[in-house]
């Protein structure tokens, strides 16, 4: 089975950074684009970025471009995403995905980690 496991999610401050990660198994990695959702409460989850499966190319909502980078280490089957310049419209659960179709997952997902942007 698909196995997904978030990490790296704390508090930070407006303007702050954090970088979250995601450790995969019971599949072929480089077979699927990798993709960072987020949900917060009330909202839909939606897509953050994604990248191709060998990194040649990724995605970014526009919410996040410029400030969120997205990478992967297909040697260690690891997802990540360094995010920098940190708002608090930014707080949400981060979730990590494999997806055949950018945009399209309804999951597996892991248990996500929590991201709260707050002074």
């Amino acid at each position: 089975q698909v196995q997904l496991v978030e990490s790296g999610g704390g508090l930070v401050q407006p303007g702050g950074s954090l970088r979250v990660s995601c450790i995969a198994s019971g599949f072929t990695f480089t077979d699927y684009h990798m993709s960072w959702y987020r949900q917060a409460p009330g909202k839909e989850r939606e897509l953050v970025a994604s990248i191709t499966p060998y990194g040649s190319a990724t995605k970014y909502a526009e919410f996040v471009k410029g400030r969120f980078t997205i990478s992967r280490d297909n040697a260690k089957n690891t997802l990540h995403l360094q995010m920098d310049s940190l708002k608090p419209e930014d707080t949400a659960v981060y979730y990590c995905t494999n997806e055949f179709y950018v945009g399209t997952s309804r999951g597996p997902w892991g248990q996500g980690t929590q991201v709260t942007v707050s002074s």
